[in-house]
């Protein structure tokens, strides 16, 4: 399964937990943190809208005998879409008594919708804006070595996953908040005045309204490059103690387009640099460009996506300077060129390539 049907079955699953919830009962909180669930994305919407057609058919199984639940079942089964059958298979595996429960919770699940979205709407003002409370819902994203994801968030704006990275999204109506817990993305954020974009991954905080900007996260430090507009970067809030840490840089640091900055723990964020940021986030493409980089450099982002790590054999090779544009899936291609490099013996074996001294 990959990782966008996970993401979905996920989504089913939700919606699945959210009927049988209703069928017991839901207080005011709840009631609420429900109606954040449906306005925080679309798929939430659909899944309960397959859920309506769940009630629909139930019943009519419980209705009317030449309807069975078996001829439900099958046509259900008939469906390839993955996220009906993760839900369906909560329904067949349940007993008599949860087969009950589930007809009347499917039964309402319409009329939830309906009025969850009315309640939001007339509390917030802002339809599409859940209101903040115990029950906001979270959304998650991750991928896997060499694996990228797009994204479009319930605002409009867009996320991009780099290889082996995983984001934690909460949407209130105060803020918009993304944890970046490994890895790197690209945001593209449709401008809120209202609800500033907040980026935390590591040490650092990005804080953006309409803009486009890359977080990268290193083992010593967060990488922030900006593509478009302005941000501003500094110390996440549980580390701003920069008194304490013997540093008067500022709170924050503005950033704009085709900037860099560096945030460590240590000594917050660094001065502004300028750099080449369509360079930088080359990875969009799938390619990563070097002008005149260590070769060290070079094979540690190329692994980052290989399926076969390259490893230098000779520590020397490693100050090799190189430049060039590759495919971050095109294995083949960065060994031929590897092979036309001076001095440089390349050998590849069933685990990995070796790079030594000819």
């Amino acid at each position: 399964m990959s990782k966008e049907e996970q993401v979905r079955a996920s989504i089913a699953e939700q919606a699945a937990d959210w009927i049988v919830a209703n069928e017991d009962g839901l207080d005011v909180r709840q009631s609420a943190a429900l109606a954040a669930w449906l306005k925080a994305s679309p798929l939430h919407v659909e899944e309960f809208l397959r859920g309506s057609a769940v009630a629909r058919d139930l019943r009519l199984a419980r209705s009317a005998p030449e309807y069975a639940v078996e001829a439900v079942l099958a046509g259900a089964r008939d469906d390839e879409d993955a996220p009906v059958h993760s839900l369906w298979a909560r329904f067949a595996a349940g007993s008599t008594g949860t087969t009950q429960r589930w007809v009347a919770a499917a039964a309402s699940i319409a009329a939830i919708a309906v009025l969850s979205f009315g309640l939001v709407s007339l509390r917030s003002g802002h339809p599409g804006r859940p209101e903040p409370s115990a029950g906001i819902p979270t959304l998650h994203f991750e991928t896997g070595h060499g694996e990228q994801l797009n994204r479009r968030l319930a605002d409009n704006s867009v996320v991009h996953l780099n290889t082996d990275s995983s984001v934690t999204i909460r949407f209130s109506a105060t803020e918009r908040l993304v944890m970046l817990s490994s890895g790197q993305a690209e945001f593209k954020v449709a401008h809120d005045p209202a609800r500033a974009f907040r980026v935390v991954g590591g040490p650092a905080e990005v804080i953006a309204i309409g803009t486009q900007f890359d977080v990268r996260l290193k083992a010593d430090a967060t990488v922030v490059t900006v593509l478009e507009g302005r941000v501003s970067v500094g110390l996440s809030q549980p580390l701003d103690r920069g008194a304490e840490r013997g540093f008067a840089s500022p709170r924050y640091v503005q950033v704009g387009a085709n900037e860099q900055v560096q945030v460590t723990e240590a000594a917050g964020p660094s001065v502004p640099a300028k750099v080449d940021a369509q360079n930088e986030t080359a990875w969009l493409h799938r390619e990563i460009v070097f002008d005149h980089e260590p070769l060290e450099q070079v094979v540690a982002e190329f692994n980052r996506y290989a399926k076969k790590p390259v490893v230098i054999l000779t520590p020397s090779l490693g100050r090799l300077e190189i430049s060039g544009a590759f495919a971050t899936d095109d294995a083949d291609a960065f060994v031929a060129f590897l092979r036309t490099l001076k001095g440089l013996k390349v050998q590849t074996t069933p685990t990995r390539i070796e790079v030594s001294q000819r």
